[in-house]
């Protein structure tokens, strides 16, 4: 009882320290690892269900950084790298399963988090395959546990390509996963990058409802998916910002505000990441997310570069 009761207030401590302003988004993500795996998460299921309200929250405040101009301009210069990108990687993701000889649905969920959004694209699209609970719960370890290598792997392999901000936050915005991951990777690397990888991801995230509207018509299924409402949030924020840009400094203190409180959804992300988790992963589900998400990683940054994103 008493281990149990020190367990819950440290955790409790090393949350709220990381709302400070000098703890950053990889240790944060390291520190909910490390707990977890040492100590094990005091709260996993509440603390997952804060972590998406947070997440979204801060989603909506870092839209206040941003005109709503520069929104769009980013959205629609990333347009065209969006289709092409889920096109091909659902196709590529697809072949994959079958020819590792995954179950259907298992292979199909990876390929749509590994091509939209990660676990939320994972969530929308499970009921519209009808996918059983365990063959969702592998999709979303599997994709989980490469958002946490992504957010720390990265920010090192753009600094080490000496790649620019515009050029990574673009990158980090099509080949991470989850918004979480995406933002706390571009977090790390700048606040253009911040921005641009904000913008690029959510842009990417509304093809959840239209790829799962066509999926649901191809199978013939009565389930269907809607736009997540924080993306919403997000261009109202953009949009008052660029209407009321006389209050300049509120909108940059939400922003700065936001952007910290990411750092406490990345450790509540990271707490999440326990042994269970990880167990479920199966080494073919696992070799199709991980050989998935390289290829979509190293295709991406080569047209990219060769287009000339600066």
């Amino acid at each position: 009882m008493e281990h149990s009761k020190t367990r819950q207030i440290l955790f409790v401590t090393i949350g709220i320290l990381c709302a400070l302003p000098w703890v950053g988004t990889a240790a944060a993500l390291v520190a909910g690892i490390l707990f977890s795996f040492l100590l094990g998460n005091p709260w996993p299921q509440q603390s997952a269900r804060l972590s998406k309200i947070i997440l979204q929250l801060s989603v909506v405040g870092l839209g206040f950084g941003l005109g709503l101009g520069d929104v769009l301009r980013t959205g629609r210069d990333s347009l065209l790298y969006t289709i092409v990108g889920i096109s091909l990687t659902l196709l590529l993701g697809l072949a994959l399963g079958k020819l590792l000889g995954n179950d259907r649905n298992t292979s199909a969920l990876i390929a749509f988090g590994t091509a939209i959004c990660g676990g939320s694209a994972i969530a929308a699209m499970a009921p519209v395959l009808k996918a059983k609970n365990e063959e969702t719960a592998v999709a979303l370890a599997t994709i989980f546990t490469l958002n946490s290598v992504a957010l720390l792997l990265f920010p090192v392999i753009g600094h080490l390509l000496n790649l620019g901000q515009d050029l990574f936050g673009t990158w980090a915005g099509l080949a991470i996963h989850d918004t979480s991951s995406v933002v706390g990777a571009a977090a790390a690397y700048g606040e253009k990058a911040l921005s641009v990888g904000t913008t690029v991801k959510l842009t990417r995230t509304i093809w959840i409802a239209p790829v799962a509207f066509a999926t649901a018509l191809l199978l013939k299924s009565d389930q269907k998916a809607k736009i997540p409402l924080f993306i919403l949030g997000f261009i109202l924020a953009a949009t008052i910002r660029t209407l009321l840009p006389e209050y300049a400094n509120v909108w940059n203190v939400l922003t700065a505000t936001a952007r910290q409180f990411l750092v406490v959804t990345l450790f509540l992300i990271g707490a999440g990441l326990s042994r269970e988790v990880l167990q479920k992963v199966g080494l073919r589900p696992l070799i199709q997310g991980v050989t998935l998400w390289l290829a979509v990683s190293a295709a991406t940054l080569g047209a990219l570069v060769s287009i000339g994103v600066a």
